[in-house]
């Protein structure tokens, strides 16, 4: 009888230890676009964006006005959204250049997906107007994502 009771003991801590941890930790991440805007037009305001299809991306380029002749910008405009998504911080506008916005890490659980953003230049080099924004893109998930 105790034999069996060890043996239903061990047989339950191994069943029992879920250690899956491919739905936990550090998530991967590409670097698509990140700088300042100089173009004038400050249209958008601070914001992060989560966005999942060709259309919201599209528009956000232009939006941004990535592609016009003021700016050497020009990001891969054409992502396959059903392998992934894009992570897009948006800092507040600057009156001095030398300012960043930083997508420094990307963790997940079972349940979320974190950004940690953070501001790692801290600006004030030269009087010009500007906006720090970084673009990154992820695996396509249903997991929501929050930003800290």
């Amino acid at each position: 009888m105790k034999q069996i009771i060890t043996f239903l003991s061990i047989l339950f801590v191994f069943t029992s230890c879920d250690n899956d941890d491919s739905q936990n930790g550090d998530l991967e991440y590409s670097v698509i676009l990140q700088g300042d805007r100089f173009n004038g037009n400050y249209d958008n305001p601070k914001e992060n964006l989560v966005i999942k299809d060709q259309q919201t991306w599209t528009s956000l380029i232009g939006k941004m006005a990535f592609l016009s002749d003021t700016n050497s910008y020009f990001p891969d405009a054409i992502i396959d959204f059903k392998k992934y998504q894009v992570i897009v911080v948006i800092d507040e506008v600057r009156q001095y250049g030398g300012y960043s916005i930083d997508i420094t890490k990307i963790t997940q659980n079972n349940n979320s997906i974190f950004v940690t953003v953070e501001q790692l230049q801290p600006g004030g080099i030269n009087a010009v107007i500007t906006q720090p924004f970084h673009i990154v893109k992820i695996s396509k998930t249903g997991k929501k994502v929050v930003f800290k």
